[in-house]
């Protein structure tokens, strides 16, 4: 079981969901993945509930801020790279070309977090380590496994997350499209393509490893999950994207025996 102690500065190293019924995701979630919960009180007065598998922490959720509920933002799955410092990461994303959302600020004793935007739009958070490293548990039936960037300029991402993060962009040729891959020391740690369609602004989707993708489906189904992309195999694996009866989405993928995604 990959247990993770640490990740190294420019890894994806967890996920957290913005929704707008706490409950309801837990239940959901719980139905799919086997995830329990824990609870804990805030410095702003909300409430964090952190995901597990094992016992290890798998993903985060919290209820989203009203202000976001207001602009008609939906529900949402945030991404997190792990940096050394929040604040130099936004410096470097500044004269990236992209902006700062929410300046570094400290999550009580877990760490520091910044928001970031990349210059095409799509939105990623950083984590500073202190006594939170993020995921304990990739990589396995319902644990992070993949992120993936959707994006209209390729070219100006790229050059983006290689100033902030260090990732070098590899393009590979597909069928229908191309598709770049991220990687970091010559692993790769993340992907990018192109909208299939005109109009999906830019944004970061999250996958969930699974055992077998047409169950897990087949159970979102029943418990009130929209079916965006039924299961397709793909040179990694069977995958399928779906969105949660609060509305946000993910991605789901019963990786191939010789895919190994965050390595």
């Amino acid at each position: 079981m990959p247990v993770v102690t640490q990740h190294a500065p420019g890894t994806p190293s967890y996920i957290d969901l913005s929704t707008t019924d706490p409950r309801a995701a837990q239940a959901f979630y719980a139905e799919l993945f086997g995830w329990e919960y824990d609870e804990e009180p805030t410095d702003t007065g909300t409430t964090y509930i952190t995901a597990r598998l094992d016992g290890k922490t798998a993903a985060g959720m919290m209820e989203q801020p009203a202000d976001m509920r207001e602009m008609g933002m939906p529900p949402c799955w945030n991404s997190y790279v792990t940096v050394d410092d929040a604040e130099d990461a936004a410096k470097r994303a500044e004269a990236a070309g992209g902006s700062v959302l929410q300046p570094a600020f400290d999550v009580m004793d877990g760490g520091r977090m910044a928001v970031l935007a990349d210059p095409t739009g799509g939105v990623v958070c950083v984590w500073e380590p202190k006594a939170g490293i993020g995921a304990e548990l990739i990589n396995e039936p319902g644990t992070l496994c993949w992120n993936e960037l959707m994006t209209a300029d390729l070219g100006a991402a790229n050059a983006f997350y290689r100033q902030v993060f260090g990732w070098q962009a590899e393009d590979l040729p597909t069928e229908d499209a191309a598709y770049t891959i991220y990687l970091l020391d010559g692993q790769p740690v993340g992907g990018a393509m192109n909208p299939p369609t005109e109009g999906i602004p830019s944004h970061w989707g999250i996958y969930i490893s699974v055992e077998h993708t047409d169950a897990v489906v087949d159970k979102a189904r029943s418990l009130g999950a929209q079916v965006v992309a039924e299961p397709m195999d793909t040179p990694p694996g069977r995958m399928a994207s779906l969105v949660d009866p609060q509305g946000a989405a993910f991605s789901v993928i019963e990786a191939d025996a010789d895919f190994d995604p965050m390595a």
